[in-house]
């Protein structure tokens, strides 16, 4: 098979591109297709040079790094260096990905047509192979991110919530609600959102049903004994979430919150937790919302 080098540096200037722009896409990382170009070619040059010579400093683990490292500031130019080996990373993990597919690729398609010398793919098939393999590579680096990312987000989503009402403790899973700021108007104390389902047998059952009268002001189906036991516990919480515009929730303070996150214990007194009477969530998840500063 007659091999040429101008091909070979055709080839992996392609290759090379096309991983340099899976990763900027990955990383949401906008650069400028020349400085792609000049990158790739960098590494086709190294390519060339590993394909030529035997030299083992080609092929050191920390020649390659360097090398990474330069092909990554000229595509990228990362500001600092968590950037920097955050995108190295990612580069690699494409790389990594893109090679395997690669290989695959040759063992099914049994073409005697392609060669591999010092980790160079030559032969006539080779375009066919970095095409598709650029495509598989960048699915599954694609779809492998995601997971990992809402696997971090989900766990960093929620805490577990202990709120004392009554002398009694009640423990659920609440979800950190960054767009949750609502606040008691006067005091100006956060407001936890709790079901109100979550408080049957702590509350009494004459306020829990009758949640819309108390925020209108009729008091007529709630005895005088739990209206002067709560008058003073009672809130009205103007917000404007929970899909509804200038809602009202009605409020009632308690002694404590105990919040529980990454084996984590926060304590905060006196906080005032919004009664609200439907479903947070369909599918049960959490049935409180706690706002990040309470965290």
């Amino acid at each position: 098979m007659t091999i040429y080098i101008d091909i070979i540096f055709l080839e992996n200037i392609i290759m090379n591109s096309i991983i340099l722009y899976a990763t900027s896409i990955i990383l949401k990382k906008k650069t400028k297709f020349f400085k792609i170009v000049i990158s790739a070619s960098i590494g086709a040059i190294y390519s060339i040079a590993m394909y030529l010579t035997n030299l083992k400093i080609y092929t050191s683990a920390i020649f390659k790094i360097i090398l990474s490292i330069i092909m990554i500031y000229i595509a990228f130019k990362p500001n600092n260096f968590k950037t920097a080996l955050k995108q190295v990373i990612i580069f690699y993990l494409t790389s990594f990905i893109f090679g395997g597919v690669a290989l695959n690729l040759i063992n099914n398609l049994n073409s005697e047509k392609i060669s591999i010398k010092n980790g160079v793919y030559t032969g006539e098939d080779v375009f066919k192979v970095i095409i598709l393999g650029a495509i598989f590579a960048f699915i599954i680096v694609k779809i492998s991110i995601k997971i990992i990312k809402n696997k971090f987000i989900s766990k960093d989503m929620y805490c577990n919530i202990k709120m004392k009402i009554n002398e009694k403790t009640v423990e659920t899973k609440a979800m950190i609600d960054t767009g949750n700021l609502v606040k008691e108007p006067i005091t100006n104390i956060p407001v936890v959102i709790v079901e109100s389902s979550l408080l049957n047998g702590i509350i009494p059952k004459e306020i829990l049903d009758n949640l819309e009268n108390i925020l209108c002001g009729n008091l007529n189906n709630i005895s005088l004994d739990v209206q002067n036991e709560y008058f003073t516990k009672l809130r009205c919480i103007p917000f404007s979430s929970l899909g509804k515009e200038n809602g009202m929730l009605v409020g009632i303070k308690i002694p404590e919150i105990l919040i529980e996150k990454d084996e984590e214990e926060r304590k905060t007194s006196n906080i005032i937790i919004g009664l609200y009477d439907k479903c947070l969530t369909k599918k049960g998840e959490y049935r409180a919302l706690v706002g990040a500063e309470l965290i």
